[in-house]
Order: structure tokens, then sequence, then C-alpha cells
């Protein structure tokens, strides 16, 4: 999770007034970086790696298992640490988008040499370690990448139903007690809604064995009508941003030695990552459900799927600019290193890549770049629109 900061944040509303002042900035910020550092050619490796924990809550008596929707004080405890001692800690926690989640990292990031990969395993027992011993006896910090049962009902405890006309999601089964606290996080989750003009619509294939019925129609007579109506036959149905950022993963992040280096380095990436991902698949249930896939990236990609009619290519473009092909949370769509496996045509915010190339960027950073800013910002606060 990327650096959260307090203020008060604005509505899809206001932040759209804005949108253009933004990319307008992020453009001036990374013509400004890229210049200060495109001559550094020997800077120090550094890597780290990013642990999501999921508490959950055992009730042996009674044989259930529930997510723990956990105090801030709690987060407070596992950073006294890293407060007193700035710089010296040898773990730091932060928040995640789900109040039953965790993030914790190395206090300080890992380097080049080939000693560091010695400190890998037991910085991470030590962070299971240091989570575990301010949980109550009956909860326990677990490596899930999702609950089997989130979304189902009861399935936090404290339990809160789902409030589809009121929250922020409009979720049927993911109530706003489920998403942290701070006020980026259910924002963000309004602000993806009300661009998009409805709520998210995630839908997975269903398992079937010989006792599944075919066709899989899950009974919905209890929900609102747009609830009904995005349900689809043969699969599982969720409709919130919870789904897919109440998963956890672990995540690497790599500075580079050189701009060229973290090219070719993000290419690499770009191959190998795919494979892993398909080789640590380990999310065969949602909501319950047994799915025919048990890789969670798809979900991820249909959770925050802020695209409008017009951009999805549901409806002829009238007010948006862009066809836009897939979710902003999506695999990468060219190579930054080498143009040669570069067989897709991109949407590009045009005047974005043309202040680039004036400005010397190479065509394929450039590419890159303008393809990204097809996108809105999605959560602003008031207080950092000028900075």
């Amino acid at each position: 999770m990327g650096l959260l900061d307090g203020g008060s944040p604005l509505s899809w509303a206001d932040t759209k007034k804005h949108a253009d002042h933004v990319r307008d900035t992020g453009i001036k910020q990374f013509l400004s970086i890229y210049e200060r550092f495109q001559s550094v050619e020997d800077d120090c490796l550094k890597w780290g790696d990013e642990i999501e924990f999921t508490v959950v809550h055992f009730d042996h008596e009674k044989k259930t298992a529930q997510l723990r929707l956990t105090e801030p004080a709690l987060l407070q405890r596992l950073q006294q640490e890293e407060n007193d001692n700035p710089g010296q800690s040898a773990t730091a926690w932060r928040p995640e988008y789900g109040s039953f989640m965790l993030e914790a990292t190395p206090g300080k990031p890992f380097g080049g040499a080939t000693s560091d990969f010695n400190q890998i395993e037991p910085n991470m027992r030590l962070r299971r370690k240091e989570l575990n011993e301010v949980l109550d006896a009956s909860d326990r910090c677990m490596n899930i990448t999702c609950f089997p049962r989130l979304g189902c009902p009861s399935f936090t405890t404290p339990s809160f139903p789902a409030q589809p006309k009121t929250s922020a999601s409009h979720s049927a089964f993911f109530p706003d007690e489920a998403i942290n606290s701070h006020p980026r996080f259910s924002t963000l989750t309004r602000n993806i809604r009300t661009r998009r003009g409805s709520k998210v619509a995630i839908h997975v294939p269903i398992y079937k064995d010989v006792n599944t019925p075919s066709p899989f129609v899950e009974d919905m007579s209890e929900h609102d009508e747009e609830t009904q109506a995005m349900a689809k036959p043969d699969h599982i149905y969720m409709d919130a941003m919870g789904f897919g950022m109440g998963m956890s993963c672990l995540q690497v992040t790599f500075q580079a030695c050189s701009i060229a280096e973290g090219r070719l380095l993000y290419d690499q990436l770009a191959v190998i990552c795919p494979i892993v991902l398909a080789l640590s698949a380990s999310t065969p249930i949602y909501r319950g459900y047994l799915s025919d896939r048990d890789c969670r990236w798809s979900v991820i990609e249909q959770s925050v799927d802020d695209r409008t009619r017009e951009e999805r290519g549901l409806e002829p473009l009238v007010n948006d600019k862009y066809r836009i092909a897939k979710s902003r949370y999506s695999p990468v769509s060219c190579y930054l290193a080498s143009d040669t496996y570069n067989d897709q045509e991109l949407v590009l915010n045009q005047p974005v890549y043309d202040s680039l190339r004036a400005e010397g960027i190479d065509h394929l950073l450039a590419t890159h770049i303008a393809h990204l800013f097809i996108r809105d910002p999605m959560t602003l606060f008031s207080e950092q629109i000028e900075q």
C-alpha cells in the first residue's frame, strides 16, 4: 500500500474538476525527476518485500472462523518500536485496505549483496512473531490470499450487515466496517463506483462437479435489483472493491541502479511474474463457493474497474475521450527497454506524448507514460492539490 496521508478527501465530482491539473502537474514532476536521475548509473540497488497478513478469529467451541476487525491500537502497538527508534527498527507496519489486514515490511531495504538474501526469511519470521504476540489468544495471523468466506453472512467479528443503499461500495455482501477507517480507502471505493456509473461487477466461473446444477444460478431474490441483474449463470458474483483489495499477497519493490536497468528489470518482470503467479495460484474459493479458477488476478482487475460504459465499448463515445481495453489494475501494456515485442496498438493521451517527446523523452517511455495518463486520478485530498 502506498503512503497514507491525512486530509479532506474529495468526492468524484470534485476530483474530476482537478483531473487535468493533476495530469499536468504529474508530467512536470516526472520530467523533473527524470532530468535529475537520467545520468545516474551506479546507484545502490535496494529492494524489499511487503507481506499482507490476514487476522482470523477462531472459535473452537462453535467450530467457526471469522475475519477479525482490528482496532487502530493494534497497529499503534506494532509501530511503537519504529516510532521510538526511527531508522533502526527491524520491521515496519502499515494499514491495508481491509480492517482485518495488516502490511509488514523490513524496517529498511535490502541491498545488492548476496548476504542480504540470508536476511529475508528471518525477517519474515520476525514479522509474524511480532503480530502474533499482540493478538488475542483466539486470533491468528495468516498468509492466505483470500479468506474463503469473504462476503458471506457474518464473515467478520464483530459482524455487520451490508448496506447496499448507503455504503461506499453499495455492496450487497461487503460492509463498510470491513474497510480500513482511513478516508483514502472508502473514498477510493466510492469514487470508483461513482465514476463507473454502477457498482463493480466481478464474475468468476463456478467449479462444476457431478452435484452442481447446470446452469448454476444463485438465488439473489433477497437483494436489490442491480444485484439481481448483474449476477450471471454459472458464475460466482461479487460486487465490491473489497473482494479484490481484501485479498493478501507478497509484493517486492525494487530501486534499480539506473533508469536503464530499471526499464530492463520492468521488462523481465513482465514475463516472469505471470509464470510465478500461475505457480503460486492459491485462491480457489470466493464468497464460500468453489471456483473453476484458482488465481486471484482477474478478481482484482474487476474489483477496481472504474471504466464507464463508453470506455468499455458498451456505448458510443460521447462524454468520454477514450476506449480503454482493460481495468486500471491489469497486466502491463508495453515493454520499456526494447520495442521488439511491442505488438499492441495503445491508446495514448496525445498531448502528454507530444509534450514528453518535446522534452527529449524517448518514444518507448513517452508511449508508456502517455498510455497511463489516459486515466483519471481517483482520490484527491483538498490540502494536497497544490503542493
